[in-house]
C-alpha cells in the first residue's frame, strides 16, 4: 500500500510536471502483484530535449525543497528523449512523443490502473483525516486524565473532577509555618542572650563612670599629702638654721 508521503510526493511531482508545460500526464496505479519495485509510474511527454531536461529538473527541485527527498537514480537527462527518475515509490518516465509511442508503457501495463490527479487528491486528504482521528483521541484521554485523577469516581462529586493541586499547596503552606516557628524558637535563646549581654553591658558603664570620677579626688589627695611633706621639710630647716 503506498504511503501518505509517498502520494504527497508523487502530487508534487505531478504539479512540477504540469508547470513546465508537460504534456499527456498519467499516473499508473501499478499491480503489487506484477511490478512488487515501485507502485506508480508517473508518466509524460515534452516537445524536445530541452524541455524534458526541463521538467525532470524542476521535479527533482521541488521535492529537494519541499520534501528532503533526492531521486534514487537519474537515467537519460542529457540526451532528452527518454529520462528516468527514481524515487522508489514512483519512477517517473519523461519522453518525447516519438520515443513515448514506440516503447508503449501503457500497453505493456495492462493491469495497471490510470488515476487522475483528482482522485490522487481524495485519496491523500482521506490518509490526512486516518491520521488526524487517530491522534485525537489520544489528546483527549491526555487531558482527562489531567483533570481527574484515578480516584475521582469514588470522590462521590457531582462533577467527577477533583481539586489536584489545592492539597499540595496546604501541604507546602504547612511546611512553611512549622519552618518559621522553628526558626522563631531558634533565634529566641540567641536574642535573649543578646540582650542580657546589652545589660550587662549597660549596668557596668555606671561603675567605669565612678572610676573615672574618682581618678581626680586621687590625684587632689596626693597633691595635699606632698605639700604637706613639704611644708614640714622647710620647717626642719628653719629650726636647724636657728
Amino acid at each position: 500500500m503506498p504511503t501518505l508521503e509517498a502520494n504527497q510526493l508523487l502530487r508534487a511531482a505531478a504539479d512540477a510536471c504540469d508547470s513546465k508545460k508537460a504534456e499527456d500526464i498519467r499516473i499508473l496505479a501499478l499491480d503489487p502483484s506484477e511490478s512488487s519495485l515501485t507502485d506508480y509510474f508517473l508518466i509524460c511527454s515534452g516537445t524536445n530535449e530541452r524541455q524534458n531536461s526541463a521538467i525532470s529538473d524542476e521535479i527533482e527541485y521541488r521535492l529537494k525543497n519541499e520534501f528532503g527527498v533526492y531521486p534514487n537514480s537519474v537515467e537519460g537527462r542529457r540526451q532528452g528523449e527518454w529520462v528516468l527518475m527514481d524515487y522508489v515509490d514512483f519512477v517517473v518516465h519523461i519522453f518525447l512523443p516519438e520515443k513515448r509511442e514506440y516503447y508503449g508503457l501503457e500497453r505493456l501495463r495492462k493491469t495497471a490502473t490510470t488515476i487522475s490527479v483528482g482522485e490522487l487528491d481524495k485519496a491523500i486528504n482521506a490518509a490526512i483525516a486516518k491520521t488526524r482521528a487517530k491522534s485525537s483521541p489520544t489528546k483527549r484521554t491526555a487531558k482527562a486524565d489531567v483533570a481527574m485523577p484515578a480516584s475521582a469516581g469514588t470522590s462521590g462529586s457531582a462533577s467527577g473532577k477533583m481539586p489536584v493541586a489545592k492539597p499540595v499547596v496546604k501541604e507546602a503552606a504547612k511546611k512553611t509555618v512549622a519552618k518559621k516557628t522553628a526558626t522563631k524558637s531558634v533565634a529566641a535563646p540567641k536574642t535573649v542572650a543578646k540582650k542580657a549581654v546589652a545589660s550587662k553591658t549597660v549596668v557596668s558603664k555606671p561603675a567605669a563612670a565612678k572610676t573615672v570620677a574618682a581618678k581626680p579626688a586621687v590625684k587632689k589627695a596626693v597633691v595635699a599629702k606632698k605639700a604637706v611633706a613639704k611644708k614640714a621639710v622647710v620647717k626642719k630647716a628653719a629650726k636647724k638654721s636657728k
